[in-house]
């Protein structure tokens, strides 16, 4: 007779893992028991027969539940203590000093949908029902363990049938926290705009108002969503118009993939990741279709997602249209509104209708987005379904980084493990800010970090989030921008050392310019700037980020005179009156201010010169939201089948991109998009490679938002791999500033083991 107990660390509580455990411990004939553990762990304790035991142990690694995750065992031999039988014991309550976390909210499972339609089942047509393999988790745990009682299911006390299935070890729904039904479980509300509630059959009647071209706000797993019909134009335009988002792009909901397959082009690869149980938003490359021009106006595509709850299958089940806009609802760059009091004061102006359930979302989950650039993953926002899913990370340190002031989201770093937080958003607004502290508190709660070794942030000395990483005690140091893109790769793709390429729109620079072009080493001993897109001027500061043609002046004052940059503003540029909102007489006090050099910060950033071709080309000449004149013109060069390749002159590592806009100026405005992509991917892969061979590295990393853009990541990856180098991108971390706060993270553990110094790659507060 032998005896183990054994620590599962991982991914082990919320995804059926102890009702698996008995299953294989009574096939074998084993006695004992299994229980949840404070640090959502899991303890097994085993007696029987040696040979048992070994079967018990190769079934525990290999055919465990689909949402579990080991990391790993420790397994410890015991006297045995005479068990009559194996149990599932109650959980366990403790500090918890482990590894393990909670899985991510999982959408519904095929075997949910059969029931969910099946008139015989009794959750017939009920849009709460789960079980173990899918359903809600992250978005309603309070604490750990994760048991009923800790969720914000405990207020809702489950009828007889529901108990039974609950404590059946051998059904699908044994310990499904969620699980409920018709009779004891959350309950749809429709109200009107009044706040009065007005039917007896919501869902369905929410349905029929969508197709009617209402807008009506749906309040579903990690938050409240704003929907329309997406085949209606006034409707569509409607929604813009209320939210102040005149050309931000919809994200689009509908029926099922056939319907995918008629409104965009899939790969197998976006397939997969379209029906995977995340269920993100998908981009996709747009057809001619039924959808409105006004879901993702000048762009040339589209974000798709497939219903992932009880409640998105019903609506369509009631609906004639096949396409809903399914948008977060907030108002542009504050926190997406996730209880039902705010909804209803909040909303009364925006939405006409509100389909609304009386289950607490405890942490707000947005949509994640995902990207396939050059067939390989790029994800874009990191949320529901992905956190709190962690990375492997080479320290045992308690790091907190938290992350840039736009698409934020903090990392926490715990026993060799890291962990992102969900999307946060735009820090600027204060609402954010708070946003973000509660959820840092509730991760600290989750994982039972009191404190943290050190805290790392961004090195912009204005920063929301540097002045909130300032508030800690302890060590806290500032890393650059750019530096810390390449560092999120390499800590992903498990790469020692490395030339990067970081691309983007802004990012503090280490002499206080404002960089966003840079080739960058980085490994043992070495952090160090090479080369980088020779500075400009952006005339208005920050202005330039909002109105491209500002970048365009900037550029074009490196080498035309104050008269012959409004020369050839009148010759190339159309309609160039309106490309600043005080037309004329502000473009000339633009050209004025980078000529004299007033209110003119420079800027190597990659951003603003996609954003000066855009407004040359015609592509954008304002920014409403992140990343739109850059977006609009990757959609206007996809328009041309080839264009010339320039050869931009670099001189002592300086790319000097202002030198070819003559040329550019003379190519119809797609062939001019087409070519100014091209031009800086080839500058840019020129450079890394050289840069490699120099230095003796033979791989090269990507990032930063440039990086999702497919015409150029795809000409550096071609370019890179043929000269025998490898060449990397992240596929789990955001390669924009979304992933930031896990490069942070890893620079303070390399500048911790003494691989770089810190004034290579920012400086410490304290």
């Amino acid at each position: 007779m032998s005896a183990l107990k054994i620590h599962v660390r991982g991914i082990v509580q919320g995804v059926g893992f102890r009702p698996f455990v008995y299953r294989i411990a009574t096939r074998y004939g084993l006695k004992g028991f299994v229980k949840n553990l404070g640090d959502a762990g899991v303890e097994i304790v085993v007696e029987g027969e040696a040979h048992a035991i070994n079967c018990f142990l190769k079934a525990l690694e290999n055919e465990s539940p689909p949402l579990a995750d080991i990391h790993d065992l420790d397994i410890v031999k015991i006297p045995p203590q005479g068990f009559e039988e194996f149990v599932i014991e109650q959980s366990e309550k403790g500090s918890g000093a482990g590894k393990s976390i909670i899985p991510p909210d999982v959408s519904i499972c095929d075997n949910c949908i059969k029931e969910l339609f099946d008139p015989t089942n009794p959750r017939y047509m009920y849009p709460f029902i789960v079980c173990t393999d899918c359903g809600p988790r992250f978005s309603i745990i309070a604490d750990l363990p994760y048991d009923r009682e800790n969720t914000t299911m405990a207020e809702f006390e489950m009828c007889d049938f529901c108990r039974s299935e609950y404590e059946d070890p051998h059904n699908r729904r044994y310990h499904a926290e969620p699980v409920c039904c018709e009779k004891c479980g959350p309950r749809y509300t429709l109200y009107d705009s009044d706040g009065v509630a007005m039917s007896k059959d919501p869902i369905k009647k929410a349905a029929q108002l969508i197709d009617e071209g209402y807008i009506v706000a749906i309040k579903g797993v990690g938050g409240i969503h704003l929907a329309c019909d997406a085949t209606n134009d006034l409707a569509v335009k409607r929604l813009r118009k209320l939210l102040k988002r005149p050309q931000q792009p919809f994200a689009v909901m509908v029926r099922d993939i056939n319907t995918v397959q008629s409104i965009a082009y899939l790969s197998e690869y976006e397939s997969e990741e379209l029906q995977s149980y995340r269920k993100p938003i998908v981009l996709l490359r747009k057809k001619k279709s039924a959808l409105s021009e006004y879901v993702a106006p000048g762009l040339h595509t589209v974000g798709i997602m497939l219903p992932y709850a009880g409640v998105h299958l019903l609506l369509f089940h009631y609906s004639k249209t096949d396409a809903y806009v399914m948008t977060s609802a907030n108002m542009p760059g504050l926190p997406m509104i996730i209880d039902n009091e705010t909804a209803l004061s909040e909303l009364k102006d925006i939405a006409d209708f509100l389909l609304l359930h009386n289950r607490k979302i405890l942490n707000r989950v947005d949509d994640s987005v995902v990207r396939f650039v050059d067939n390989k993953r790029a994800v874009i926002r990191r949320s529901r379904g992905f956190v709190p899913l962690p990375l492997p990370f080479p320290s045992n340190s308690r790091y907190l980084a938290v992350g840039a002031e736009l698409m934020n989201s903090f990392s926490i770093t715990k026993q060799g493990f890291i962990y992102p937080s969900q999307y946060i958003g735009n820090t600027t607004h204060i609402e954010t800010v708070e946003f973000m502290k509660s959820a840092l508190k509730h991760f600290q709660r989750l994982m039972k970090l009191d404190r943290f070794d050190a805290v790392v942030s961004d090195l912009h000395p204005n920063y929301n989030t540097t002045k909130f990483a300032e508030e800690f005690e302890g060590e806290v140091i500032k890393v650059q921008h750019h530096f810390a893109h390449i560092a999120s790769v390499m800590l992903e793709k498990s790469v020692p050392e490395a030339i990067g390429i970081a691309m983007d729109g802004v990012g503090y620079g280490l002499d206080g310019a404002v960089w966003g072009g840079e080739i960058l080493a980085l490994g043992e001993g070495l952090a160090k700037r090479l080369a980088h897109i020779d500075y400009f001027p952006l005339p208005g500061g920050d202005l330039s980020a909002y109105y491209p043609i500002r970048s365009l002046i900037g550029l074009l004052s490196r080498y035309k005179r104050e008269d012959e940059i409004m020369e050839f503003i009148k010759k190339n540029v159309d309609d160039y009156t309106h490309s600043l909102p005080r037309g004329q007489p502000e473009l000339e006090i633009a050209i004025m201010q980078v000529v004299r050099e007033l209110n003119a910060p420079l800027s190597s950033s990659t951003g603003r010169v996609l954003d000066a071709v855009a407004a040359l080309t015609g592509a954008a000449f304002e920014r409403t939201y992140e990343g739109e004149p850059a977006m609009k013109l990757e959609s206007l060069a996809s328009g041309a089948c080839e264009s010339p390749i320039f050869d931009i002159p670099v001189k002592d590592g300086r790319i000097e991109f202002y030198s070819i806009l003559d040329e550019l100026a003379e190519l119809p405005p797609h062939k001019a998009a087409l070519s100014a992509h091209l031009s800086l991917a080839e500058s840019f892969s020129n450079l890394a490679i050289e840069t490699a061979d120099a230095l003796s590295i033979k791989n090269v990393v990507l990032n930063g938002g440039v990086a999702y853009n497919e015409i150029i990541s795809s000409h550096i990856r071609k370019k890179v791999e043929s000269a025998g180098l490898n060449f990397y991108v992240s596929s789990e971390i955001p390669r924009g500033d979304n992933g930031l706060s896990v490069g942070q993270a890893y620079l303070l553990a390399l500048y911790h083991s003494g691989s770089v110094k810190i004034k290579d790659i920012g400086e410490v507060v304290k």
